[in-house]
């Protein structure tokens, strides 16, 4: 049986009258690896587009528990990118991590992963020589530790990814940094001791080259399992 991947629900158009969607690329990506896509919703009752993250009250136990039977059914968990996280993102987080659920953050999905049980939400803003928001094309060569887990699936030191992002992370003491630009900003991260907790900064699903496709491949073969 193909594994159940659930794809975290994201605000389309924040800020205005939108809606919380599932990009296709990752949809499509999911099913041409193998994978059955199913979207995580979010269990209050604000309207997400237009309601940030200070200004959000904090789950509820019911509220959790309505997340708990959505992921309970989920062998992987992909945290997308996007334009706003939330709180339910990062009780997704954390119930991937004490539960030992696969998950494969991109982008803003990275940058969830690396608030995991900060005191204070926190990503800085890009200051670089590069430019690391750019909507088409490769920008930019990201080098790999030799010792990470990434290193070990894409069997590669160094590669060229995309980028779209206006803020980059902070060290976090639960994951290690598998990779860093040449401006050296973090470009992925991951926790030692799991079968599968990895975040890129780039976006796999746009890049059909060797490299992306071993991501997602390892990404299945382990949910699978």
């Amino acid at each position: 049986m193909k594994p159940m991947i659930g794809i975290v629900a994201r605000v389309e158009y924040p800020g205005e009258t939108g809606k919380l969607a599932m990009n296709e690329r990752y949809r499509t990506t999911i099913v041409k690896y193998g994978g059955t896509p199913t979207l995580i919703m979010p269990p209050q009752k604000f309207d997400y587009t237009i309601t940030k993250f200070e200004d959000q009250p904090d789950l509820t136990e019911e509220e959790k528990d309505m997340i708990r039977a959505q992921l309970k059914n989920c062998d992987g968990i992909l945290m997308t990118g996007g334009f706003r996280f939330n709180k339910y993102d990062l009780f997704i987080t954390e119930y991937a991590v004490e539960n030992d659920i696969p998950l494969l953050g991109i982008c803003l999905g990275m940058q969830i992963m690396s608030n995991y049980k900060r005191e204070k939400v926190w990503n800085e803003k890009n200051e670089s020589f590069i430019n690391h928001m750019q909507e088409e094309g490769l920008a930019h060569n990201v080098t790999l530790d030799k010792e990470s887990f990434l290193y070990s699936i894409v069997e590669k030191e160094k590669f060229m990814v995309t980028s779209r992002h206006n803020y980059h992370i902070t060290p976090n003491e639960y994951f290690k940094v598998s990779s860093v630009s040449d401006d050296n900003y973090i470009e992925s991260i991951e926790m030692k001791d799991k079968k599968f907790m990895i975040g890129v900064q780039w976006h796999p699903e746009d890049m059909d080259d060797d490299t992306s496709k071993k991501i997602f491949v390892k990404y299945i073969e382990v949910c699978k399992k």
